[in-house]
C-alpha cells in the first residue's frame, strides 16, 4: 500500500511540475510574412511587430518597426510602414490572412516612419488617430494628416480588450506618443526608446534634455510591460527604458 502511494504522490508531483513549466514557457517569436519591403513577425499571441525599410543619408538604409495588436478579429496597428507600398503589403497580410478589421491606424510621431504610408490607410477607409501636435507638425512639413486627434491620452477598444495612447512629455521629438497593449503587457514605445547598444540616432527634433525624464515617468506608468518596442532595432524588456534613460541623462 505505501509502495502505491508513493508511486501515485511521483505522478501528481511530475504532472504539476509538467503543468507549471508549461505554463512560464515564453512565447516564441516567428516570422509569419517576409517580403523585400515588409517583415511580420508574431512576438505574442494577439500582437504582431511590422518590419519596413528607410533609405537614410546619414544612417543607410534603416529597418523600422511599427506593432499591431488583436483582439476578436479586429487589430489596431501602431505606425504605418515606411511607404504607401509597404503599407498596402501590410493592410492586405492583416486582411487576407490574419482576416481581422483594422480599426484604427496611429502615427506615434509626425516622422516618415511613422507616418510615411498613411495615405494607403486612408485609402482603405481605415480611420486615424493621432496626438494634437502630431497633426499640427504633419501639417506643417505638407505630410499626410491623421485624421483624428487626442489631447495627452487615448483609449480605443478592440474586440473585448483596450489600447491605451499616452504623451508623457517631449524626447525624439515634441510629438512623440506611446502606446500600450495592457492584454499582452506589450509597450509600443516607438523612436522616444532606444534598442540596447543603440545611438542616440537623428536629433533634429529633439528635445535631448527632456528626453530621459520622459522615459522615467513612462517607467513608472507601466511597470508590468514585459515586452518592450523600439522605433529601431530589437524589442526587449525593461532594460530598454533603462539604456534609453542612461543614453540621455544630462550629467
Amino acid at each position: 500500500m505505501k509502495n502505491i502511494t508513493s508511486i501515485l504522490l511521483i505522478i501528481i508531483s511530475i504532472t504539476a511540475t509538467s503543468c507549471h513549466s508549461q505554463k512560464k514557457e515564453a512565447f516564441k517569436a516567428k516570422e509569419v510574412y517576409t517580403s523585400q519591403d515588409l517583415i511580420i513577425t508574431q512576438i505574442a499571441e494577439n500582437a504582431f511587430e511590422h518590419t519596413s525599410y528607410m533609405q537614410t543619408d546619414d544612417f543607410g538604409n534603416v529597418p523600422c518597426n511599427g506593432l499591431i495588436v488583436k483582439d476578436n478579429n479586429e487589430v489596431i496597428v501602431f505606425d504605418t510602414p515606411t511607404t504607401d507600398k509597404s503599407s498596402e503589403l501590410l493592410i492586405a497580410w492583416l486582411k487576407d490572412t490574419l482576416h481581422c478589421k483594422i480599426k484604427a491606424i496611429i502615427p506615434t510621431h509626425f516622422h516618415d516612419d511613422c507616418l510615411g504610408g498613411l495615405g494607403a490607410f486612408h485609402k482603405n477607409n481605415v480611420p486615424s488617430y493621432a496626438y494634437y501636435k502630431t497633426i499640427t507638425l504633419a501639417k506643417e512639413h505638407h505630410f499626410t494628416v491623421p485624421e483624428n486627434s487626442f489631447n495627452d491620452s487615448l483609449h480605443l477598444k478592440i474586440g473585448r480588450e483596450k489600447v491605451i495612447v499616452k504623451f508623457f512629455g517631449e524626447g525624439h521629438t515634441k510629438d512623440n506618443v506611446v502606446g500600450y497593449f495592457p492584454k499582452e503587457n506589450i509597450l509600443f514605445g516607438g523612436c522616444l526608446i532606444k534598442a540596447i547598444d543603440a545611438s542616440k540616432g537623428y536629433l533634429g527634433d529633439a528635445n535631448v534634455s527632456e528626453w530621459s525624464n520622459t522615459v522615467e515617468k513612462l517607467k513608472v506608468e507601466y511597470p508590468n510591460a514585459k515586452i518592450i518596442i523600439p522605433g529601431h532595432g530589437d524589442y526587449g524588456d525593461q532594460k530598454l527604458l533603462d539604456y534609453t534613460i542612461g543614453l540621455f541623462k544630462v550629467q
